[in-house]
């Protein structure tokens, strides 16, 4: 399946990110990897070629979900970039506060394969 989809992974689990990637790439899919919160900010607020979505690991090391949120809602060009949080925790308060911030979606890692966080990315961004 070839897309035009083009999703920022944020995860600092190195391995992780990588196989993210490779399985992104493999579905067709533009990777943009960032290994913690600041650099996948950085980037977005200094690019002009946004991602279609942004898959985001609740626990990096410098930041957690909630900051990441609150930083990429604070800009308004980034506001309305689907945000999936895929952690390996979730407690209804977590969830419900990470929806509430602007996530459409958020996973856990145990319950779910790659390709299914793929295809649920693919939907909920209509490509």
């Amino acid at each position: 399946m070839v897309s035009n989809l083009k999703i920022m992974v944020v995860e600092d689990e190195p391995l992780l990110l990588e196989a993210i990637g490779n399985k992104l790439e493999k579905e067709g899919v533009k990777a943009i990897l960032c290994s913690d919160g600041k650099q996948a900010i950085d980037q977005l607020a200094n690019s002009s070629d946004l991602p279609d979505a942004i898959w985001l690991d609740y626990y990096l090391k410098d930041m957690d979900g909630l900051s990441f949120m609150g930083s990429v809602k604070q800009n308004p060009k980034l506001q309305n970039i689907p945000v999936i949080v895929v952690s390996n925790s979730a407690s209804t308060q977590k969830v419900n506060t990470m929806l509430a911030l602007g996530a459409k979606k958020y996973l856990l890692k145990a319950q779910y394969r790659l390709e299914d966080i793929v295809k649920i990315i693919q939907e909920l961004t209509n490509n």
